[in-house]
């Protein structure tokens, strides 16, 4: 299995180079050059293993450089008592055509965790296996759960140094107290003076400059990126979309072979594409319904062929969607069409005008596997209160969004398909705007995580318990220009 880039298909790289560097010198993004296939006979196999042996499965097709005892080590490693439940990515269903997919269960309480607690061990076997004598400094945009995950993911392993650049203003109040009060002596937390595209395109400044890499590299350092336009971020992630399909299996909820739909809260579209890839691979999935908060680019995208930033960015209860500036989007669209040059156009489009055009072609193609709904902040409230109050269910504002543009989905499409919602945070990471839809308040003072579990009688994950009360270590905020400097700051201090 080789790697391309979607902006040069002559720039042909290994597995492990694409995860060790993290983005094409072209400033491109690394996809396979083709899919491992399954097959109904390998997901009856799948039915019966465990979360682990899924995801080495999976992974196993997208590499012959790591073998199974490594994938394996990997896996017990990533996915063992690090996460509260025996299965990482349980599923749990509401009723009988409606499931929602928990990816919150790790260290972090967000869905980020399934891929975050991974990569570190793919990336520095992958650095040792491409003969890398370096240290790694790994760059991090976050609109909230990338940071925390990808701190947690990397604390203290050898050879390396993470520092998570957050909007200062965009994330939720338990998002920046898991980020200030990281432990590890290789972390560094800086706040932006911007929202999240702002550090999301200071980040990719960094890696685009080659004066700064050179200067990088004659002080013993190379940079990655643990962000989704790290193939090594965005392969794991494929591997829970093919489990829940054999827990839905599993309950009787669907039969072999059965199609299934997945919506998705997204804001960055990797999540929502790791699936499109399990779809291409051979899963049986009738249809991706995209979800986006008030920021709905990506809706607007699905039902025009157009993308367009020009427009207001608004800071929202689902802030990890906050984004206008959607990464892995390049990779569906060279998926579709398998033209570098024409996914180099949309991008310099992008870069010089913000707004791009697809072809009517590959318009009617996404439209054939994708449908894409919003919702606002004053329905996210009400959709965790009558899922509360109606079905026992408690939900984050991100999972609230999905659940409630499916609701949409189906009412003006009348598609029954049995339908699972990618449930992305625990409810306790936005305590206060799930207490608010629910009546209560956390504005007295009260420990918001305690208040919360107070009114509803749910526990709250462990990570999460007792935030409030420790000290932040990290207080630092820049602006955009002077993020390479806060880089160097940190290295060289």
């Amino acid at each position: 299995m080789k790697y391309i880039s979607t902006r040069d298909a002559k720039n042909t790289v290994s597995a492990t180079y694409a995860i060790a560097t993290g983005l094409a010198r072209d400033g491109g993004l690394f996809v396979p050059s083709g899919l491992p296939q399954i097959t109904a006979r390998d997901i009856d196999r799948f039915r019966t293993a465990d979360y682990k042996r899924r995801f080495i499965e999976t992974a196993a097709g997208f590499s012959d450089e790591f073998s199974e005892y490594e994938l394996s080590d990997f896996a017990e490693k990533a996915y063992g008592e690090n996460f509260a439940s025996t299965n990482p990515a349980p599923v749990r269903r509401i009723d009988e055509n409606t499931a929602f997919l928990e990816l919150w269960h790790g260290p972090t309480c967000a869905f980020k965790d399934m891929a975050l607690q991974m990569l570190p061990l793919l990336l520095t076997a992958s650095l040792k296996k491409c003969g890398e004598t370096r240290k790694v400094c790994v760059a991090v945009a976050t609109s909230g759960d990338t940071g925390k995950a990808a701190l947690e993911g990397f604390r203290d392993v050898d050879g390396t140094s993470v520092i998570v650049f957050y909007p200062r203003d965009g994330v939720s109040e338990v998002q920046k107290l898991q980020m200030v009060t990281q432990e590890g002596e290789n972390v560094f937390v800086c706040a932006v003076n911007g929202n999240f595209d702002d550090a999301q395109r200071g980040v990719k400044d960094i890696f685009s400059d080659p004066v700064f890499a050179k200067f990088l590299s004659e002080k013993g350092y190379m940079l990655s990126s643990a962000n989704s336009i790290n193939w090594g971020r965005l392969m794991p992630q494929i591997a829970y979309y093919i489990s829940a399909y054999c827990d839905c299996m599993n309950s009787g909820m669907i039969g072999p072979g059965e199609k299934i739909n997945f919506c998705v809260p997204t804001g960055n579209f990797g999540n929502i594409l790791a699936g499109w890839y399990a779809k291409r691979m051979g899963l049986p999935v009738n249809r991706f319904i995209c979800a986006s908060n008030r920021n709905n680019i990506l809706t607007d995208f699905i039902n025009t062929g157009i993308y367009d930033v020009n427009r207001p960015f608004y800071t929202t209860a689902s802030p990890s969607m906050d984004i206008l500036v959607s990464g892995n989007l390049e990779r569906l669209l060279y998926g579709l069409c398998g033209d570098s040059a024409e996914i180099s156009g949309y991008m310099n489009d992008l870069k010089q005008k913000g707004v791009y055009k697809v072809s009517q072609e590959m318009k009617e193609t996404i439209n054939n596997e994708f449908s894409g709904g919003f919702c606002d902040d004053f329905d996210t409230k009400h959709t965790i209160a009558e899922l509360w109050e109606k079905n026992g269910y408690l939900t984050d504002t991100h999972t609230a969004v999905a659940y409630r543009v499916l609701e949409d989905y189906r009412a003006n499409t009348n598609d029954s398909t049995a339908a699972v919602v990618l449930s992305t945070a625990s409810p306790f990471k936005f305590c206060e705007d799930v207490s608010d839809a629910l009546g209560g308040n956390t504005g007295n003072g009260e420990d918001p995580v305690e208040a919360l579990a107070a009114l509803t009688g749910q526990k709250p994950p462990a990570p999460l318990r007792g935030l409030s009360k420790k000290k932040p270590r990290f207080t630092d905020h820049v602006d955009k220009k002077d993020m390479k400097n806060a880089v160097s700051g940190f290295l060289f201090q």
